[in-house]
């Protein structure tokens, strides 16, 4: 038995802050009444401040995957043509999802170890005279290694080329954590869910849509029931939903969202991004490799971290569980027992971070991984320069 909290550092779930354990103890209401449609209508509002758009968010019982295949059955039809990057895990799950439901993906490869490269985007939506492919499906922060693709600059990508393709965007992991706007980079479908950004027990599944997104649900022909927006938005106009929601996750993110609001979705962006940089910091001066190798596209969410060769990074991951009761992200598919992923994302900040360094730093020594000590003072140091700003004013903040 060991004492104090686990320390949850993978790159979501994320750690429950206490407000939010505290919103969801609650008694399960009646679902049908107007105490309920408070609720309701407080948490279809708040969602769309956390996506930045004034246009609807459907909320789904369900993981992020059912969030994925509700964006795909709404929107295209069997046989359609889409373009999809292969930046990591989680796209080339998306893809394989899309396979099942008949749609023919156009795959780019990719090397795992950058986002979504708006060039060559463009430079294949240019040729794509007919207009073939009805939509660009991309993953915002890849949660398998650490990178993030420039949504905003694939948008102006596709609209230089003037390609009529929806745009829909994988937010799971970066939704609350990474600067999104929805709305500004005209994205057609936004796929997100409860537990990480949102800092809540999975559970929720989200879709924000556009109306060029709700007016191809109209046409296309792909067979739904559970998934299907329009049975979702009647209901919701009034707060309410087709089927029986998840009351007690729907407390916890009215919570999460006030949370959210309260610090600033820009000063909740900063924090993330800081908080990377700190973790970076660290990576570098112990003499390890971060996966992602394109500065641009350094993920704010989680930083995943290359292990030496000869040395297995889920032996690594053993050791640091076992002896200092933290959980590290594993590697996945292709990079599985290669790399190791630190998470910093949802309720973290200076301290928290800098806790879970000091157990990866540990860990290296006890499991004997060749390293340079002195990561964990190399985060404090960046991170004295960069103070969070919430000091009050009078205060002098140390490296200020």
């Amino acid at each position: 038995m060991q004492q104090g909290r686990h320390f949850l550092q993978i790159p979501g779930p994320s750690p429950v802050p206490d407000r939010v354990l505290r919103a969801m103890d609650m008694p399960v209401i009646d679902h049908r009444s107007a105490q309920f449609a408070e609720l309701g209508r407080a948490v279809l509002d708040g969602s769309q401040k956390i996506f930045q758009t004034s246009g609807p968010v459907v909320i789904f019982p369900s993981s992020g995957t059912g969030a994925w295949e509700a964006a795909i059955v709404n929107t295209l039809s069997p046989g359609d043509k889409v373009l999809m990057v292969e930046t990591g895990h989680f796209a080339t799950l998306w893809r394989q999802m899309a396979g099942r439901w008949g749609i023919e993906v156009d795959f780019l490869p990719g090397d795992w170890r950058r986002g979504a490269d708006p060039a060559v985007i463009e430079e294949r939506l240019a040729r794509d005279t007919s207009h073939a492919l009805k939509a660009v499906m991309v993953v915002h922060n890849e949660t398998s290694t650490g990178a993030t693709s420039r949504i905003g600059e694939i948008r102006a990508a596709m609209d230089r080329v003037g390609h009529p393709a929806l745009l829909m965007v994988d937010t799971i992991s970066s939704l609350g954590s990474v600067e999104y706007r929805h709305d500004e980079w005209k994205v057609d479908v936004s796929v997100s869910c409860s537990q990480k950004g949102f800092m809540l027990p999975p559970g929720l599944g989200f879709n924000a849509i556009s109306d060029k997104a709700r007016a191809a649900a109209k046409t296309n022909k792909m067979p739904r029931s559970y998934w299907d927006w329009e049975e979702m938005l009647k209901p919701n106009v009034n707060g309410f939903f087709p089927y029986t929601p998840a009351t007690n996750l729907l407390y916890g993110l009215r919570e999460a969202i006030a949370m959210l609001l309260e610090e600033g979705l820009d000063k909740v962006f900063a924090r993330h991004q800081r908080l990377a940089a700190a973790t970076r910091a660290a990576v570098n001066h112990w003499g390890l490799e971060v996966l992602c190798q394109e500065p641009k596209d350094f993920s704010p969410v989680l930083t995943a971290v290359l292990m030496p060769p000869g040395h297995d990074a889920d032996q690594f991951r053993k050791v640091v569980l076992d002896n200092f009761n933290m959980s590290l992200g594993s590697g996945l598919s292709k990079v599985a027992g290669k790399v190791f992923r630190i998470g910093h994302l949802g309720e973290c900040n200076e301290l928290t971070l800098l806790a879970a360094l000091t157990g990866v730093e540990m860990g290296l020594s006890v499991a004997g991984i060749p390293y340079r000590a002195g990561g964990v003072d190399a985060a404090m140091k960046y991170l004295e320069q960069r103070p969070q700003g919430n000091s009050p004013a009078h205060l002098k903040v140390v490296g200020s």
